[in-house]
């Protein structure tokens, strides 16, 4: 069984049951799907200010009522979790997100015509354009849902953000007394312990959280209302504020009407500020997993300072080795969030005069970013953080094999002095030590005399 659909461009025959319509149809058709469709948490907050429109109308035009209550019905079924392969969209598209717009018109729609006891396709009694997308347009709907899709990310992203810097305070506490060797530029240093290297990672997702509670602010504001190009007339006041509040109600949002909505249409400069601030995060769990990975080395040939768990085999031809992968798949991730803020970027800079039509490609980066940071971010703290263990005799073996106590010689005897004693001594820090110490003592004791 099929159905007819057509406009302007043309007509496509369709499977009659099927929920998608013409438009849906043609996204697919037009555009590579590259394996990924439209973002699952895009498509969610988008039905959201569907519903949060058919229940405003519902008030506002008693006469339709009974249309705008069968939209609410099915935006519920589809906030239920039902009818996902219903939208069909490829995630990069032309258009400003158009399609994707339609995608749940169309679906909404449909299931609203059932509801109704209709057929699909029936749009004389409920149409895509005139009734579930009455009073908004793509240009207003698409940059909220992103928006609200977002702040829904940011906000699990900051939960695994502050167990994973938890679960590094704890290792700082247990390793607060194994001395070691600290390194810069991979040269031997100063001693340090293991925990205040660990204290110092802590505290770089410390920041990190604290940059997402900011982002959040960043993200409330909205041009719901303003459709096309930002204009938000008077004669749509109680509409677009009943949309805002019920909107507000529904998501947990604090969401906040533009006072200047065409600037939110017109620019995406926020998204690059919140894509800037994961990639400050990807940088700080790519440095951290790094050091994991450079402490875990060995066993026998490497640093062996700790010991990561081991999670699966290393290799095919070498017997018993084990790779650091958790700390490499967080450094691959990181990889990937970079690459998606340099795309977002130079997406956002692309808008001409009061539209981005690439918002598409700003909206797959921003939240394929979320969802990778929480994901790996929660395995990072699962697989390699709480399970890793401290080496303390390899600590104090590399510890005590460097030279690392010789700047404290310096202020007494001066530098040039203690460079020239330890370049006597090149392949014996022992005996550089003792000489070191031996001149040291007369020295430091004329000094307090």
């Amino acid at each position: 069984m099929t159905r007819v659909e057509k406009d302007h461009i043309g007509e496509m025959t369709l499977p009659a049951d099927c929920l998608y319509g013409l438009q849906s149809h043609r996204a697919r058709s037009n555009f590579p799907n590259l394996g990924r469709t439209v973002n699952s948490h895009l498509i969610r907050a988008i039905i959201q200010i569907k519903k949060a429109a058919a229940q405003t109308w519902a008030e506002l035009d008693l006469e339709r009522a009974e249309i705008f209550m069968a939209i609410t019905w099915a935006a519920d079924e589809i906030l239920a979790g039902r009818h996902a392969e219903s939208f069909i969209t490829p995630a990069l598209q032309g258009g400003a997100g158009t399609s994707t717009n339609m995608n749940c018109n169309e679906v909404l729609a449909n299931l609203a015509l059932i509801k109704l006891g209709h057929s699909p396709g029936s749009y004389k009694l409920c149409h895509p354009l005139d009734d579930v997308n009455r009073g908004q347009s793509t240009n207003d709907v698409y940059p909220t849902a992103l928006r609200i899709a977002a702040i829904v990310l940011l906000r699990r992203l900051s939960q695994v953000a502050a167990a994973t810097q938890e679960a590094l305070q704890v290792k700082e506490n247990a390793f607060a007394k194994i001395a070691k060797l600290g390194r810069t530029e991979l040269m031997d240093a100063v001693p340090i312990t293991l925990g205040e290297e660990f204290g110092a990672y802590a505290q770089s997702l410390a920041r990190d959280r604290w940059r997402l509670y900011k982002m959040e602010e960043r993200l409330r504001e909205i041009n719901l209302g303003g459709q096309a190009v930002g204009l938000a007339d008077r004669r749509g006041k109680k509409f677009r504020f009943g949309m805002v509040e019920r909107l507000r109600q529904a998501t947990g949002v604090g969401l906040a009407a533009a006072e200047y909505p065409m600037d939110i249409t017109q620019n995406n400069d926020v998204f690059v500020e919140v894509s800037g601030l994961l990639k400050a995060m990807a940088v700080n769990l790519q440095k951290i997993s790094g050091d994991l990975r450079l402490m875990n080395s060995g066993p026998f040939g490497g640093l062996g300072e700790i010991r990561l768990a081991p999670h699966q085999l290393g290799s095919t031809i070498m017997p018993g080795k084990v790779n650091p992968v958790i700390p490499e798949m967080v450094m691959c991730a990181s990889l990937r969030v970079i690459a998606n803020d340099l795309a977002l970027t130079m997406a956002a800079g692309r808008g001409e005069l009061e539209l981005n039509a690439f918002v598409p490609v700003i909206a797959e980066s921003l939240l394929e970013s979320l969802e990778m940071l929480i994901q790996v971010t929660e395995l990072f703290r699962v697989k390699a953080v709480e399970t890793l263990e401290a080496v303390p005799e390899r600590c104090q073996e590399l510890l005590s094999r460097s030279l690392a106590v010789a700047a404290e010689y310096a202020p007494v005897m001066g530098y040039d002095r203690v460079s020239r004693i330890i370049g006597l001594y090149p392949n014996r820090p022992d005996l550089a030590l003792a000489a070191l110490e031996a001149e040291y003592q007369p020295r430091a004791e004329k000094q307090r005399g």
